[in-house]
């Protein structure tokens, strides 16, 4: 029964799909009319997210957080990354972020696959 579980719960669990920088690249593009990444980033409307996995949320100097966020506590990891990719209101209630978030799976891999490379 135990296994029967295990099998039911497996499958029952998204795969995550492996990401493609260069769509994430194209994706992107409207990220960028408020966000920078690469050598020269630096805030905008929003903040730049260079090395974004493994930094705490709103942390960087110079851009002005929301409460909220400043509150969060979150560290940027992978899992709750592409959670506020998906909905960033829902993962941050009380966010700046005005954007409504990415329902395609493999839209969201791509992207967080791109913002990997910074």
């Amino acid at each position: 029964m135990k296994t029967l579980l295990l099998i039911v719960l497996l499958a029952a669990t998204p795969a995550h799909a492996a990401g493609d920088p260069k769509n994430g690249a194209l994706l992107f593009q409207r990220c960028a009319s408020c966000h920078a990444v690469g050598p020269y980033a630096s805030a905008g409307y929003g903040p730049q997210l260079n090395a974004i996995v493994g930094r705490k949320a709103a942390s960087t100097r110079d851009y002005k957080y929301s409460e909220a966020m400043k509150k969060s506590g979150l560290v940027w990891t992978e899992k709750n990354l592409a959670a506020y990719l998906r909905a960033p209101h829902d993962v941050v209630p009380g966010t700046s972020m005005r954007f409504w978030g990415i329902k395609d799976e493999q839209q969201v891999a791509d992207l967080l696959s791109y913002l990997k490379t910074f």
